[in-house]
């Protein structure tokens, strides 16, 4: 996933701080988009976690945004589209995205815990727990180390990695 910026110094040394800030808001405007795209898929019970999530991940990218902006720099801007890592054509599918859009963010997040410190480290903590969570729920199950299972041994990359900008059309 692109973490695009504009700088506004010369100085090409970003703080780990701010570049995690940068990713977690980039995973937050593909999430963002891919609970736009699943929650169509999805109704009942589902159908209102979808929203409930996708306002969450809305939330959170805002603060991002806000928070970059503290640092001095510019918030990574959204791509127009994303593509996925895989076909969304069913509630199924949908619930599949779900949780590899919340383990993507869990791994964001993690980074995030690691670069900063005090409140800002308390806030990414809980983003963390709270995308577990809802991985946990989508899946049915959870995993031992949220945020960190992409980076386990073995893990298919194709699997974890990030979800990709795309153009409208859905190629890259």
């Amino acid at each position: 996933m692109s973490t695009r910026s504009i700088r506004r110094s010369d100085d090409d040394s970003d703080s780990p701080e701010l570049t995690a800030v940068q990713a977690a808001l980039a995973a937050e405007h593909a999430a963002v988009y891919g609970y736009g795209v699943l929650g169509g898929r999805l109704d009942g019970k589902q159908g209102a976690e979808a929203r409930s999530a996708h306002d969450a991940h809305r939330a959170r990218r805002d603060a991002l945004a806000r928070t970059a902006r503290d640092l001095g720099e510019r918030p990574v801007a959204s791509n127009a589209a994303y593509a996925l890592p895989f076909a969304v054509s069913d509630g199924p599918a949908a619930v599949r995205l779900a949780a590899v859009l919340e383990d993507r963010i869990a791994g964001a997040y993690a980074d995030l815990v690691r670069a900063t410190g005090g409140e800002r480290r308390k806030d990414a903590a809980g983003a963390l727990r709270e995308a577990a969570v809802r991985s946990a729920r989508w899946r049915g199950g959870n995993v031992a180390f949220p945020g960190l299972a992409e980076r386990a041994a073995g893990a298919d990359p194709a699997a974890t990695g990030p979800v990709e900008a795309a153009g409208a059309d859905g190629t890259r």
